[in-house]
């Protein structure tokens, strides 16, 4: 039987500024990465998105990134593994505040752009940040891009690893993600992103951008629902993958 996790990033609205339909994707996806005021989001944005995942029925999991609110989280910082460390257990445990008061467990920690795509390169990186997950709770599961340091990392410290693909990501041969500056980085065809989604998780393969297979494993499809046409794309993928036999499930 086949079984994947659909997981999106949600919460990352912030005050006065609306970013997403957290709502809407909350009703195809499976486990929630929550923003936990770094990158995005703030005290009220966690409280209503925990609530909404609660209601749903959508596990929850950290999303913790730079503390660079202007960027986004999206811009490299250098930081050591020490500060890294620390920058996760202080957003692990604002988030845990959270789920605790509602009754809910943290099913799942993953990183949040610059800090995500640093980590699945730079091992030591990726240690300290597991290491600080094992530290607050080993019983979390670590969520990082299939194949990279991340995976590796949380295995040795012994954390459950969860191998993350993205619907509409092309792939370097050595799979990591094609730097989102280069032509056809995005997939932007739902269909052939649909296509791509199904041999991941069936037969555990994927083409590159140079048309090599590379292998990949896949518990669990990123995907993005900040826009009306993109809601539409999860949606398309979770009925897609239902019809293709597969049981969506979150990674519990």
């Amino acid at each position: 039987m086949y079984c994947v996790d659909l997981n999106s990033d949600l919460g990352e609205s912030f005050g006065n500024y609306t970013i997403g339909m957290d709502e809407e994707i909350l009703k195809y996806v499976s486990s929630a990465n929550v923003a936990c005021g770094w990158h995005a989001g703030d005290a009220m944005v966690m409280t209503k998105t925990v609530a909404m995942a609660k209601e749903f029925g959508t596990a929850v999991g950290a999303h913790p990134g730079f503390p660079d609110l202007v960027g986004f989280g999206r811009r490299n910082m250098a930081v050591t593994p020490e500060e890294a460390k620390a920058y996760v257990k202080y957003q692990l445990g604002a988030l845990m505040a959270f789920t605790q008061s509602m009754g809910m467990k943290i099913q799942h920690v993953k990183p949040h752009g610059a800090l995500y795509n640093m980590a699945a390169v730079d091992e030591k990186l990726a240690r300290a940040m597991c290491e600080a997950v094992y530290e607050v709770d080993k019983d979390i599961i670590f969520m990082g891009l299939a194949g990279s340091k991340m995976i590796s990392a949380a295995e040795e410290v012994g954390l459950r690893a969860a191998s993350e693909v993205f619907a509409d990501r092309a792939y370097n041969d050595d799979g990591t993600l094609v730097s989102r500056k280069l032509p056809g980085a995005v997939i932007k065809d739902k269909d052939l992103a649909i296509r791509r989604v199904i041999r991941m998780v069936k037969e555990g393969k994927v083409q590159s951008v140079n048309g090599n297979d590379i292998a990949i494993r896949a518990d669990s499809i990123c995907v993005h629902g900040d826009n009306p046409k993109a809601l539409e794309f999860v949606k398309n993928i979770r009925e897609t993958l239902i019809a293709e036999g597969v049981t969506i499930k979150n990674l519990m």
